[in-house]
């Protein structure tokens, strides 16, 4: 393991969220915070592969930038991550925002452990905060999400829904990150029925970084749990759950009494599956957005925010999506299940 630099406990694990570069170059957004309410704060976010745009996990995090940037008056710069991603590439994007002024800035993904741990040490007045793990630094809050916590609550809403008592799994990248949202979904499922059945399948070993990215993987992995009854099937795998979508879609979706339940933002609002939003009865969220808002705020109001920051149900940090009406009838179940974990009587388990 690196010095200096530590992943996240599975217990605060949270989902990654991957999909495709666009590109292979670098390219950064700067723009001027609003007029009359200049704070003198400059923010630099950079993201992870996939980048704003994805639907997801970057998109949550562009959303407390841009909420930071309307409400505290900030001046904001983005960058993009490359398709070549390495540790030295991921160093030198964060060196170029410590060195031009930029404080905080913020790196998406565990990912940059490594960047932000060698970087936050030659800028120590600078604020520098890692989503997904912890880096060890007096100038660094690490940003880190209950995740299976969220997930526990679409567990409950799958098993509630089901007709058939079998449910789904799609996880990208097997690894502890991704698992914790597994075990938080089968541990809710199973506190409504004890005997439902949780077919999981993984797009790929720990290391293969196309698992974020291999939708008609998912897809057929998705058709066949169908083909086994599953009528309930819930995606952490970034860009490959869009295959989810389509399966459950291909086979005649709410209809056919089949959903899907999707990861990190709110999906059933997203333009790009606007195609499939039908489909999508709820989504884990997992609060990017708030996490990025509060240390951009901790900065402007000179507190910044360091050292481990648990973003669970307590603190808005996860939850559920409710854009879909057809929730409604399952919001019952899942919100008197987030207050058992919220008073201390549920413990959810991250593995």
């Amino acid at each position: 393991m690196l010095k200096g630099v530590k992943l996240a406990s599975v217990m605060a694990a949270a989902a990654l969220v991957l999909s495709a570069c666009g590109g292979s170059d670098e390219s950064a957004t700067a723009s001027a915070a609003p007029s009359g309410a200049a704070s003198g704060v400059k923010v630099g976010l950079a993201y992870d592969v996939g980048g704003k745009g994805d639907g997801s996990f970057n998109d949550a995090a562009y959303a407390g930038l841009q909420r930071a940037e309307s409400e505290l008056g900030v001046e904001i710069k983005e960058v993009e991550a490359g398709a070549d991603e390495t540790d030295a590439s991921r160093e030198e994007r964060l060196r170029l925002l410590a060195t031009e002024g930029y404080n905080p800035v913020i790196a998406v993904g565990f990912m940059y452990s490594a960047a932000v741990g060698t970087v936050a040490a030659e800028f120590p007045d600078t604020t520098f905060a890692i989503v997904d793990s912890v880096v060890e630094g007096a100038n660094v809050g690490s940003l880190i999400f209950a995740a299976e916590q969220g997930s526990y609550l679409t567990g409950v809403i799958a098993a509630t829904a089901s007709k058939s008592g079998k449910i789904g799994f799609i996880g990208g990248m097997e690894i502890p990150l991704i698992k914790a949202f597994e075990a938080g979904y089968i541990q809710g499922a199973k506190s409504v029925n004890p005997d439902i059945v949780v077919e999981s399948k993984y797009m790929g070993p720990a290391g293969d970084n196309t698992a974020w990215n291999v939708p008609d993987k998912a897809k057929a992995a998705t058709a066949a749990m169908i083909d086994k009854g599953v009528d309930i099937a819930y995606a952490a795998a970034g860009g490959s759950g869009l295959g989810m979508f389509q399966a459950i879609q291909a086979a005649g979706g709410p209809e056919k009494g089949l959903w899907a339940i999707g990861v990190d933002s709110d999906q059933y609002t997203v333009p790009s599956l606007a195609d499939v939003k039908d489909v999508i009865l709820t989504s884990m969220l997992k609060r990017v957005d708030v996490a990025v808002f509060e240390v951009i705020k901790g900065v402007v109001n000179g507190a910044p925010l360091v050292g481990v920051q648990n973003f669970d149900l307590s603190r808005d940090g996860v939850g559920y999506a409710t854009s879909n009406p057809a929730v409604n009838d399952f919001k019952a179940a899942a919100d008197a299940a987030a207050e058992t974990i919220k008073s201390g009587a549920v413990k959810v388990a991250a593995e």
